[in-house]
């Protein structure tokens, strides 16, 4: 197999970090001196590995034989025809093992653990997609696996927690706070410092210091590259848009990285508005939030007058973070990017419109990345097109959907 023709090209100028970390005026190291050393080591591991042709031919068998991949583009025809403008098309994600994205990074950051010689892995979740990825992929590999998960997605997302007890990794339920994402990082980067040097701290977004911005980009650069050749090979031109949601951002960096460089496609990521913009149950980050540094990097993130996060809501547990990664921030300040958002309300809708003209049930994060299609594409020509990263399906979420719908 040449190994060569399948190796994610070198990300564009626009998102490679300088020395430090920095994407433009975001991202950066941690400044704990002794946790900069340790995530130095990690970055060092990283750039090795990915420039090993036996790291890469492993990575790629398991991307094809594992995870799935390529995943498919697949024309939602129907959602196009009831919009009457631009046709839709969705990056099938949702189809990958685990159901979501987030098994790209999880498999290499795994691999990349085992291959520095740690003994566990440890992470935070909030919808359980990255916990359970990341569960699979240690099983996998036979090494220990501890995710931290806030009570509040816990009850939410039931199905989620019950994969991780299956698959064999430690779940540690955190109450304090609200319950939720940006706790049980908190709570899992405590426990990390436990033992660092043992411990493989496996960030599930493009969050966090340096080097897990680029390196979890890194990983998720899959997902453009394929739909980038996918879509040229099926329409015969590249998308006007392409869009997904946005939480921390791994799954939307992803898709952006294979069109960085077409200036003509236009790159929208879609935040949670929760309960709406003018209310303070929402996680609408890249709109409302101001820069500043928490969890270790600069970014945009919501925050009080002390500078402190703000408590954060969305119906979707895995966009319901006060901050985002340092690219997206980055790709706002230069307007490579643009950033809407959906409502929770508009996310159901979602939901239901995709799982019964389609018959795709799409995971609640992903729903607000529909929603912002079938609100755009009457707006659009025809013979124009919206590109949706489809990032993750909805399993864990029907209980929860039938419970608040009541249907």
């Amino acid at each position: 197999m040449n190994i060569q023709q399948w190796i994610d090209p070198a990300p564009n100028a626009t998102l490679v970090p300088d020395a430090q970390g920095y994407f433009g005026a975001y991202g950066g190291p941690i400044e704990d001196a002794r946790v900069a050393a340790l995530l130095a080591e990690i970055g060092e591991a990283y750039d090795t590995a990915m420039a090993d042709p036996e790291f890469q031919s492993e990575m790629l068998r398991l991307r094809a034989t594992y995870v799935g991949r390529p995943s498919p583009i697949y024309h939602a025809r129907n959602l196009s025809a009831d919009c009457g403008g631009a046709q839709i098309y969705f990056k099938r994600e949702d189809l990958n093992h685990t159901g979501a994205h987030k098994i790209n990074h999880c498999i290499g950051e795994v691999l990349l653990a085992k291959r520095m010689g740690k003994k566990r892995v440890l992470a935070e979740t909030g919808a359980g997609q990255h916990g359970v990825a990341l569960a699979t992929a240690a099983a996998l590999v036979g090494i220990e696996c501890e995710i931290h998960m806030g009570v509040v997605d816990i009850a939410k997302e039931h199905p989620n927690v019950s994969r991780m007890k299956i698959l064999g990794c430690k779940l540690v339920p955190v109450s304090r706070g609200t319950g939720t994402l940006k706790d049980a990082v908190d709570s899992a980067f405590e426990s990390y410092m436990q033992d660092p040097e043992n411990t493989f701290f496996a960030i599930g977004s493009v969050t966090g210091p340096a080097p897990y911005p680029r390196m979890v980009q890194g990983f998720q650069s899959v997902v453009g590259t394929e739909a980038r050749r996918q879509f040229t090979e099926m329409t015969g031109a590249l998308p006007t848009e392409v869009a997904a949601c946005v939480g921390g951002g791994s799954n939307a960096i992803g898709l952006f990285s294979g069109f960085i460089d077409a200036s003509e496609v236009a790159l929208v990521g879609i935040e949670p508005a929760g309960h709406g913009l003018d209310t303070d149950k929402h996680a609408a980050t890249l709109t409302l939030g101001k820069p500043g540094t928490m969890h270790g990097f600069r970014c945009y993130y919501l925050q009080d007058d002390k500078g402190e996060p703000l408590p954060v809501h969305s119906v979707a547990s895995g966009l319901d973070y006060p901050g985002v990664g340092p690219q997206h921030c980055h790709l706002k300040d230069i307007g490579r990017a643009r950033y809407e958002s959906a409502t929770d309300t508009e996310a159901f809708d979602a939901f239901m419109t995709l799982s019964r003209r389609e018959g795709i049930i799409p995971a609640l994060e992903s729903a607000h990345a529909v929603a912002y299609a079938l609100r755009q594409a009457p707006r659009m020509r025809p013979d124009q097109s919206i590109l949706v990263n489809l990032s993750g399906r909805g399993d864990k979420d029907i209980d929860f959907v039938i419970k608040t719908l009541a249907l």
